[in-house]
């Protein structure tokens, strides 16, 4: 196989890594998206897409960071979560991975009420309501931040893209 084909094949494949990553959080999803276009760039000497292209996508990759960051911190600030309720949450989604689907859909949920009620030191009906509803928040924060990474996702794809073939 020619070392350019090879090149190729891994920039596919670091692209579809990438986008399995936007969801799996144990993936850097777009900086492995951003890295497979990249490596697609320089197997093609940058002649389909060159340098202005790359920096734009590199700024939505970054982008994507902190929308990362944000989206999870906006839905739990939005409910008052506590922070051992988003680390409850992070560790939630991990464990979630093990679980598959289900799992990473309940992760965080059950993470962040984990967490908020370690904080809280209590089991009081009205904790668990709360924690239920911080739960629920945290929960709708990572699940935004993903939709809203994954629409970068292919916004950089369909950008690549054009470029490529333009």
């Amino acid at each position: 196989m020619e070392p350019t084909t090879l090149y190729y094949v891994l920039a596919v494949l670091l692209v579809l890594v990438g986008i399995a990553g936007t969801i799996l959080p144990a993936l850097p999803g777009l900086p492995l998206v951003f890295a497979g276009m990249l490596l697609a760039a320089w197997a093609g000497d940058f002649q389909q897409v060159g340098v202005p292209m790359l920096v734009a996508l590199g700024l939505l990759t970054v982008f994507s960071l902190a929308v990362d960051f944000w989206a999870t911190a906006l839905g739990a600030k939005r409910v008052g979560a506590s922070k051992l309720a988003i680390i409850g949450a992070m560790v939630g989604t991990l464990a979630g991975l093990f679980l598959g689907p289900i799992g990473l859909l309940l992760g965080p949920f059950g993470g962040a009420i984990a967490g908020e009620l370690i904080h809280r030191r209590s089991l009081q009906k009205q904790d668990l309501g709360q924690a239920a509803k911080i739960g629920f928040g945290t929960w709708f924060g990572i699940l935004f931040g993903t939709v809203l990474k994954l629409a970068l996702a292919f916004t950089m794809l369909g950008l690549f893209a054009l470029a490529w073939w333009l």
